[in-house]
């Protein structure tokens, strides 16, 4: 596996929460990005919707190991926006992601105390609105058993929730599938356990791939 990260969380659809504090009105919209000029044409694209805006603030989380994170307070007292928001998303284990915290000024100061606990709350509002699944590193095999051993392994898939990608019913069962790295020795085994080793087991090829659950 080398340096591959193992898993990380990704969004599968954005969203947008809002909350009010004080009268100022916070809204977060979170979006995948997946590079840096995503996630700065992203940061753009929110503060010509929210011209009017007060601040666009904004923090991001490109890689699968965080490797670049940046974050604005756009205006705001420094430390009490782009940064909490980072947190947030860091704290979450999310990776390629970015969102911007816009805030339409209420009339009443909230102190640095209160800024941080606002932005924070927004980006938390945003996350709640989208779907976030996990990306797993992973090996896709092709699996090969008689008629006999079939019902066997496709119970013993159900039970870790492994859904076949491909099926081949022929002279024998050909079934292709992709395992996390974490379960695939464990499950190897028991397949061939199950099918007192009538089973051929081939690994095709390493990938990351989306776990919905």
């Amino acid at each position: 596996m080398d340096n591959q990260v193992e898993e990380y969380r990704v969004l599968l659809r954005g969203g947008t929460g809002e909350i009010t504090e004080k009268k100022s009105r916070f809204i977060a919209t979170v979006r995948c990005c997946e590079s840096e000029e995503q996630a700065a044409a992203f940061v753009e694209e929110m503060k010509k919707k929210y011209w009017d805006a007060s601040h666009n603030c904004s923090a991001f989380v490109i890689g699968s190991r965080g490797e670049l994170t940046r974050c604005s307070d756009d205006g705001e007292p420094s430390g009490t926006a782009g940064r909490p928001m980072l947190e947030v998303l860091l704290g979450e284990g999310i990776r390629n992601v970015a969102v911007v915290v816009t805030r339409y000024f209420g009339g009443t100061l909230l102190g640095t105390g209160g800024l941080v606990r606002a932005y924070s709350q927004a980006v938390k509002e945003g996350l709640a609105a989208c779907l976030v699944g996990t990306m797993r590193y992973g090996r896709e095999l092709e699996v090969e058993t008689d008629y006999n051993g079939i019902g066997k392994i496709l119970y013993l898939l159900g039970q870790n929730g492994i859904e076949p990608t491909e099926s081949d019913y022929g002279e024998n069962v050909r079934l292709k599938l992709t395992v996390s790295v974490k379960t695939e020795e464990t499950l190897c085994k028991e397949m061939v356990e199950a099918t007192s080793g009538r089973v051929k087991i081939e690994p095709l090829r390493e990938l990351y791939y989306i776990d919905k659950k």
